[in-house]
């Protein structure tokens, strides 16, 4: 026998090839692309005017006058869309006359401000603790002392209606996903679709057949916030082990009766904490429904960015921050205090005792909020939140005054150097150049299935007629993913390496993955103004939590073996994480640019706000003018159609990633 076939192969061997070969593809495409689009410059880049519309658009706008004409007389409106709008209206409606609106014969809300801040102190020392009670209290009257007790309790009443009709919905069918696989199989692709899609894309389609207001606004948040109450439910029953269940079962229970007895109260801490992301996805959802006429503090951001009155934005978003904190928190602390265990019984005793005197004492704070006027209606002018208008304006003006030259600098290095570059690259190659690209990136990382969708996407974009403005929306989100990606890979190796970063970075990223999307978009504007740079500035700090928190993880997940070996060999911290910890955690990586680049498309939609232009600022026109409302349904397409791209080519390479990790580590 050969000393040849004595010899066994090297390990890692065949993984070199693939990824060599990889390389290859990788690099023909790309070269293939610049060379094509270089020498093709300005031919078919489909570019189409402001104020032009499509066949498709036209036929748009003939749908939308269409469903204005025969909204009260067509069978599908009488007796199915307009029964739900009227529905949500009355709901809402119902909860600000309790919270916030007066009515026809009250001159202040059957609940005032002092009635709502003793019931949110008695609820939340409920559910949690005295210590986020009070914290929760002063919250709610630093909301008031700011001038804003309405706008924040019609807030608050849409946000309250959506997570209402959201969990009776989503909790009980997470339920029947927990136990019913074939279920959850066939509901998933809906769940992927309306968490993936960008927030603005809910607006247009859904005022189209409930018109503006707060129905729309309800709905298009209970859509947004239905998938997370339902994946986490489904999530908290599969995780109660079986055996319980059987033994259940097996000491005479019937289905029902272990899932009653044993499955939902094992997975009511889990099922609490769906409940938080649910409050937190409507709380983002309900602020950007502004752009459909929701009541609440979204208008007064939306106005004050319109006339780029900063300090306004700055006390609404500020606002905002205050009541997304206090519903976090409280809704955090509950799931601790489930998860902390049985209390003993006498504790359990006194703790019934202290909640039935607190509820006596906080209907009597609603009696006397409803018979008072200084009870009702939150007392003075708000001095609070226009001193601090006018000093955020005073600090802007000063910054802008003396760093102007520095704002400016920045603005322009980033814009000439890497936006203008890219956006002149994608906007003047030819669409069929640009599609083969996309094309070839499904092909290489997904193969025919997601070659197919790639080309369906390009096509159906091409048929918007809006191929430039989503060229022009791709441009600012992959310079804002590069940023993003980039921020993601160095802060989330020093946390995922440091448990001292940790400690002091991580409250930062919780807190900024708390915060709805309008809140990022009021810093920027204040200092570098209305343009692409603040909408992509505010992206990048929108989706660099989720980014570095994947990083982080994935990092920390690198098994201790391959470190230990590494440490053993002489590897210098700069070669473990170049050549051991990025290389091993490149799923994560991966996952950290898939989340990085939808957080960044659903930013920079909302951009459009400010300056960013593309398919945001014509789905605002679409709201705004009659004419181009055609026009904003189709950028909402388009936006569909470009985020479905991206997010499953960036999937396609998380789970080739997942598959060479998992073939080379055996």
């Amino acid at each position: 026998m050969s000393t040849q076939l004595l010899t066994p192969p090297r390990p890692g061997k065949p993984h070199a090839k693939k990824v060599s070969k990889l390389n290859v593809y990788l690099g023909s495409l790309t070269v293939g692309f610049l060379v094509f689009a270089l020498g093709l410059r300005g031919h078919a880049t489909l570019p189409l005017d402001r104020s032009s519309l499509t066949s498709f658009q036209e036929w748009l706008n003939n749908v939308s006058a269409w469903i204005d004409t025969n909204r009260d007389s067509n069978p599908i409106f009488t007796t199915f869309v307009n029964v739900i709008r009227n529905f949500m209206d009355g709901f809402v409606t119902f909860l600000q006359n309790m919270i916030s609106q007066t009515g026809d014969t009250r001159t202040i809300p059957q609940i005032g401000w002092f009635g709502i801040v003793a019931i949110i102190g008695f609820v939340v020392y409920a559910i949690s603790n005295l210590k986020v009670a009070v914290f929760s209290m002063a919250g709610f009257i630093t909301l008031g002392l700011f001038g804003l007790w309405q706008e924040s309790m019609d807030t608050l009443a849409l946000t309250l209606a959506a997570v209402t009709l959201s969990l009776i919905i989503g909790i009980p069918l997470g339920v029947c996903a927990g136990l019913y696989p074939r279920f959850e199989k066939m509901i998933t692709p809906a769940l992927d679709f309306a968490q993936v899609m960008p927030t603005f894309v809910y607006l247009t389609p859904v005022t189209l057949f409930f018109l503006i207001g707060p129905a729309s606004a309800t709905i298009v948040t209970l859509i947004y916030a239905v998938p997370p109450a339902l994946r986490i439910t489904s999530v908290a029953i599969k995780q109660v082990p079986w055996s319980s269940v059987e033994a259940a079962v097996s000491m005479g229970s019937t289905r029902w009766q272990a899932l009653r007895k044993v499955q939902l109260p094992q997975a009511k801490r889990t099922i609490v904490v769906g409940v938080n992301q649910t409050i937190m996805a409507a709380l983002s959802m309900v602020t950007i429904a502004a752009l459909i006429d929701a009541p609440g503090l979204g208008q007064v951001v939306i106005r004050a960015l319109e006339s780029l009155d900063v300090g306004r934005a700055f006390q609404a978003g500020l606002a905002i921050v205050i009541l997304a904190v206090v519903l976090d928190r409280s809704t955090t602390a509950a799931a601790s205090k489930v998860d902390s265990g049985n209390t003993k019984a006498e504790v359990q005793r006194n703790h019934r005792m202290v909640l039935a005197g607190l509820a006596v004492l906080t209907f009597v704070a609603c009696l006397v909020s409803r018979s008072i006027n200084w009870a009702g209606a939150f007392p003075g002018s708000g001095s609070l939140g226009s001193n601090t208008a006018k000093y955020v304006d005073i600090y802007v003006n000063w910054f802008q005054m003396h760093f102007v030259t520095l704002t400016n600098d920045i603005t322009d290095v980033v814009s000439y150097g890497l936006i203008n570059p890219m956006q002149t690259l994608l906007t003047e190659s030819p669409w069929f150049v640009t599609g083969l690209a996309f094309v070839g990136l499904g092909a290489i990382f997904g193969g025919k299935k997601l070659a197919a969708i790639s080309a369906f996407c390009v096509l159906a974009i091409v048929g918007t007629g809006l191929w430039s403005d989503t060229m022009a929306t791709l441009a600012s989100t992959l310079v804002a993913s590069v940023i993003t990606v980039a921020l993601g890979i160095v802060v989330g190796v020093w946390i995922g390496r440091s448990r001292r970063a940790e400690r002091w970075i991580r409250p930062a990223l919780d807190a900024g993955q708390v915060l709805p999307a309008f809140v990022y978009l009021v810093p920027f504007l204040g200092l570098f103004g209305a343009t692409r740079f603040t909408a992509i500035m505010a992206a990048v700090v929108y989706a660099a939590p989720a980014s570095i928190k994947l990083m982080a993880d994935g990092i920390r997940g690198v098994p201790d073996s391959i470190i230990e070996a590494a440490t053993a060999a002489g590897s210098s911290s700069r070669q473990m994480i170049t050549k051991v910890q990025i290389p091993s955690a490149r799923r994560a990586l991966a996952l950290a640019t898939n989340q990085g680049i939808i957080y960044v498309l659903a930013m920079i939609v909302v951009g459009g706000l400010v300056g960013a232009g593309g398919l945001g600022y014509l789905v605002v026109a679409g709201f705004a003018q009659e004419n181009l409302k055609g026009k904003g349904l189709a950028a909402g397409l388009a936006i569909v159609l470009l985020g479905i791209m991206l997010d499953r080519i960036t999937q396609a390479i998380a789970h080739r990633n997942s598959k060479e990790y998992a073939a080379t580590s055996h």
